[in-house]
Protein backbone atom coordinates (compact mmCIF):
# COMPACT_ATOMS: atom_id res chain seq x y z
CA UNK A 1 0.00 0.00 0.00
CA UNK A 2 1.36 3.42 -0.95
CA UNK A 3 1.76 6.32 1.45
CA UNK A 4 -1.21 8.12 -0.12
CA UNK A 5 -3.33 4.96 0.14
CA UNK A 6 -2.48 4.72 3.84
CA UNK A 7 -3.47 8.34 4.51
CA UNK A 8 -6.69 8.11 2.49
CA UNK A 9 -7.72 4.89 4.24
CA UNK A 10 -7.03 6.36 7.68
CA UNK A 11 -9.14 9.45 7.00
CA UNK A 12 -11.97 7.47 5.40
CA UNK A 13 -11.99 5.23 8.47
CA UNK A 14 -12.69 8.26 10.65
CA UNK A 15 -9.20 8.72 12.02
CA UNK A 16 -7.12 11.91 12.09
CA UNK A 17 -4.12 12.88 9.98
CA UNK A 18 -1.57 15.68 9.65
CA UNK A 19 -1.12 16.96 6.10
CA UNK A 20 0.77 19.85 4.47
CA UNK A 21 -1.42 22.48 2.80
CA UNK A 22 -0.43 25.52 0.74
CA UNK A 23 -0.01 27.55 3.95
CA UNK A 24 0.70 25.50 7.11
CA UNK A 25 0.49 21.92 8.33
CA UNK A 26 -3.11 20.96 8.96
CA UNK A 27 -4.90 18.56 11.28
CA UNK A 28 -7.58 16.91 9.15
CA UNK A 29 -10.39 14.36 9.27
CA UNK A 30 -13.24 13.17 7.12
CA UNK A 31 -16.10 15.58 6.48
CA UNK A 32 -18.68 12.82 6.18
CA UNK A 33 -19.77 12.61 9.82
CA UNK A 34 -19.57 14.41 13.12
CA UNK A 35 -17.54 12.11 15.39
CA UNK A 36 -14.12 12.52 13.68
CA UNK A 37 -14.56 16.31 13.88
CA UNK A 38 -15.26 15.99 17.60
CA UNK A 39 -12.08 13.93 17.93
CA UNK A 40 -10.16 16.61 16.02
CA UNK A 41 -11.43 19.36 18.33
CA UNK A 42 -10.55 17.30 21.38
CA UNK A 43 -7.00 16.58 20.19
CA UNK A 44 -6.35 20.20 19.29
CA UNK A 45 -7.88 21.44 22.54
CA UNK A 46 -10.31 23.63 20.64
CA UNK A 47 -13.64 24.93 21.92
CA UNK A 48 -16.46 23.19 20.04
CA UNK A 49 -18.16 26.50 19.30
CA UNK A 50 -15.21 27.73 17.20
CA UNK A 51 -15.84 27.28 13.46
CA UNK A 52 -13.61 24.99 11.42
CA UNK A 53 -13.25 25.10 7.66
CA UNK A 54 -13.88 22.47 5.04
CA UNK A 55 -11.06 21.92 2.57
CA UNK A 56 -12.00 20.76 -0.93
CA UNK A 57 -10.05 19.28 -3.81
CA UNK A 58 -11.59 21.68 -6.33
CA UNK A 59 -14.15 24.45 -6.64
CA UNK A 60 -16.41 22.06 -8.55
CA UNK A 61 -16.42 19.66 -5.59
CA UNK A 62 -17.10 22.57 -3.24
CA UNK A 63 -20.17 23.56 -5.25
CA UNK A 64 -21.35 19.94 -5.39
CA UNK A 65 -21.09 19.60 -1.60
CA UNK A 66 -22.84 22.92 -0.94
CA UNK A 67 -25.18 23.16 -3.93
CA UNK A 68 -27.07 26.13 -2.47
CA UNK A 69 -23.91 28.23 -2.91
CA UNK A 70 -24.64 30.26 -6.03
CA UNK A 71 -24.59 33.77 -7.42
CA UNK A 72 -22.03 36.21 -6.06
CA UNK A 73 -20.34 33.92 -3.45
CA UNK A 74 -19.91 31.17 -6.05
CA UNK A 75 -18.45 33.65 -8.56
CA UNK A 76 -16.00 34.93 -5.94
CA UNK A 77 -15.00 31.38 -5.04
CA UNK A 78 -14.26 30.62 -8.69
CA UNK A 79 -12.17 33.79 -8.98
CA UNK A 80 -10.09 33.43 -5.80
CA UNK A 81 -9.74 29.66 -5.58
CA UNK A 82 -7.63 27.58 -5.64
CA UNK A 83 -5.57 29.81 -3.41
CA UNK A 84 -4.64 30.68 0.19
CA UNK A 85 -8.07 31.95 1.20
CA UNK A 86 -10.75 30.73 3.57
CA UNK A 87 -14.14 32.03 2.49
CA UNK A 88 -17.02 32.24 4.94
CA UNK A 89 -20.08 31.68 2.76
CA UNK A 90 -23.84 31.31 3.25
CA UNK A 91 -24.98 27.86 4.34
CA UNK A 92 -28.79 28.09 4.22
CA UNK A 93 -29.27 24.32 4.40
CA UNK A 94 -27.18 24.08 7.56
CA UNK A 95 -24.81 21.52 6.07
CA UNK A 96 -21.94 20.29 8.29
CA UNK A 97 -23.48 22.23 11.17
CA UNK A 98 -21.13 20.60 13.69
CA UNK A 99 -18.32 22.71 12.16
CA UNK A 100 -20.06 26.05 12.66
CA UNK A 101 -22.11 25.94 15.85
CA UNK A 102 -21.73 29.66 16.47
CA UNK A 103 -23.05 30.57 12.98
CA UNK A 104 -24.86 27.51 11.59
CA UNK A 105 -26.17 29.46 8.59
CA UNK A 106 -22.58 30.01 7.39
CA UNK A 107 -19.58 27.80 6.70
CA UNK A 108 -15.88 28.31 6.04
CA UNK A 109 -14.50 26.74 2.86
CA UNK A 110 -11.05 26.38 1.34
CA UNK A 111 -9.68 25.12 -1.98
CA UNK A 112 -5.90 25.25 -1.54
CA UNK A 113 -3.45 25.14 -4.40
CA UNK A 114 -1.91 21.72 -3.77
CA UNK A 115 0.42 19.44 -5.71
CA UNK A 116 2.00 16.01 -5.38
CA UNK A 117 0.78 13.39 -2.90
CA UNK A 118 -1.33 15.75 -0.80
CA UNK A 119 -3.23 16.89 -3.90
CA UNK A 120 -3.96 13.25 -4.74
CA UNK A 121 -5.15 12.59 -1.19
CA UNK A 122 -7.55 15.52 -1.09
CA UNK A 123 -8.79 14.80 -4.64
CA UNK A 124 -9.59 11.23 -3.66
CA UNK A 125 -11.40 12.31 -0.49
CA UNK A 126 -13.18 15.26 -2.11
CA UNK A 127 -13.42 17.21 1.14
CA UNK A 128 -11.85 17.13 4.60
CA UNK A 129 -12.26 19.09 7.80
CA UNK A 130 -9.03 21.03 8.31
CA UNK A 131 -7.50 23.27 10.95
CA UNK A 132 -3.90 24.21 11.67
CA UNK A 133 -1.96 21.42 13.40
CA UNK A 134 -1.05 23.45 16.46
CA UNK A 135 -2.38 23.94 19.96
CA UNK A 136 -4.47 27.03 20.79
CA UNK A 137 -2.28 30.12 21.00
CA UNK A 138 0.81 28.44 19.55
CA UNK A 139 2.45 29.30 16.20
CA UNK A 140 1.18 27.71 13.01
CA UNK A 141 3.58 24.91 12.00
CA UNK A 142 5.58 25.46 8.82
CA UNK A 143 7.51 22.18 9.23
CA UNK A 144 6.37 18.77 10.37
CA UNK A 145 8.88 19.01 13.24
CA UNK A 146 6.94 22.02 14.56
CA UNK A 147 3.70 20.05 14.98
CA UNK A 148 3.24 19.39 18.73
CA UNK A 149 4.09 15.87 19.88
CA UNK A 150 0.68 15.40 21.49
CA UNK A 151 -0.99 16.04 18.13
CA UNK A 152 1.35 13.69 16.29
CA UNK A 153 0.69 11.03 18.93
CA UNK A 154 -3.05 11.32 18.38
CA UNK A 155 -3.18 10.92 14.57
CA UNK A 156 -3.18 7.78 12.45
CA UNK A 157 -1.26 9.18 9.46
CA UNK A 158 1.25 11.91 8.68
CA UNK A 159 2.53 13.30 5.39
CA UNK A 160 5.73 15.34 5.30
CA UNK A 161 5.57 18.10 2.70
CA UNK A 162 8.79 19.88 3.63
CA UNK A 163 8.82 23.54 4.60
CA UNK A 164 5.64 25.55 4.00
CA UNK A 165 5.01 29.34 4.04
CA UNK A 166 4.01 29.10 7.71
CA UNK A 167 1.30 31.75 7.63
CA UNK A 168 -2.36 30.77 7.69
CA UNK A 169 -4.90 31.58 4.98
CA UNK A 170 -6.55 34.98 4.67
CA UNK A 171 -10.18 34.76 5.82
CA UNK A 172 -12.92 36.69 4.00
CA UNK A 173 -16.56 36.77 5.11
CA UNK A 174 -18.84 36.84 2.05
CA UNK A 175 -22.15 36.57 3.87
CA UNK A 176 -22.97 40.29 3.98
CA UNK A 177 -23.51 42.99 1.37
CA UNK A 178 -19.76 43.64 1.25
CA UNK A 179 -16.86 41.24 1.90
CA UNK A 180 -15.22 41.60 5.31
CA UNK A 181 -11.64 40.62 6.14
CA UNK A 182 -11.75 38.44 9.26
CA UNK A 183 -8.07 37.48 9.28
CA UNK A 184 -5.08 38.79 7.38
CA UNK A 185 -2.99 35.79 6.37
CA UNK A 186 -0.53 34.85 3.68
CA UNK A 187 -2.64 36.33 0.84
CA UNK A 188 -2.99 40.10 0.38
CA UNK A 189 -6.59 40.96 1.36
CA UNK A 190 -6.44 44.25 -0.54
CA UNK A 191 -5.74 42.47 -3.79
CA UNK A 192 -8.56 40.00 -3.08
CA UNK A 193 -11.04 42.80 -2.37
CA UNK A 194 -10.02 44.55 -5.61
CA UNK A 195 -10.60 41.33 -7.56
CA UNK A 196 -14.00 40.90 -5.94
CA UNK A 197 -14.95 44.49 -6.78
CA UNK A 198 -13.86 43.94 -10.39
CA UNK A 199 -16.32 41.06 -10.70
CA UNK A 200 -19.22 43.48 -10.30
CA UNK A 201 -18.12 46.43 -12.41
Amino acid sequence: MSETDTVVRAIRDGRLAVLPTDTVYGLVCTASNEQPAADLYRLKGRDAIQPTALLFGSVDVLLECIPELAGRPAAIARDLLPGPFTLVVPNPAGRFRWLCESRPDTIGVRVPALSGPVAEIVDRLGAVVATSANLPGEPDPRRLAEVPEQILAGVAAVLDGGELPGTASTVLDLTGPKPVVLRVGVADPGEALARIAALHT
